[in-house]
């Protein structure tokens, strides 16, 4: 875990206190001095990992019968 500079401009969320209460728990059991940087933290990397596999499923499902037919009709196969 490393961390990491709060350099952009900044907005305020409002958090349910559960979720704060929570955070501020584990800030003394990490390498991070505030709640800002700990939740800015584990943000990005839930984000970072919705977008890995959202990238991943944007990708078309692929008729295999329909490819082979294509190759075959341009002569990539024979019949």
């Amino acid at each position: 875990m490393t961390k990491r500079q709060m350099t952009a401009a900044t907005e305020s969320v409002e958090l349910p206190s559960r979720i704060v209460s929570r955070v501020e728990s584990r800030l003394p059991h990490s390498e991070f001095d505030s709640t800002d940087q700990y939740i800015t933290f584990v943000l990005e990397e839930v984000l970072a990992r919705v977008e890995d596999s959202t990238a991943e499923e944007d990708f078309e499902a692929v008729d295999e019968d329909e490819v082979q037919d294509r190759l075959k009709s341009l002569g990539y196969l024979s019949e």
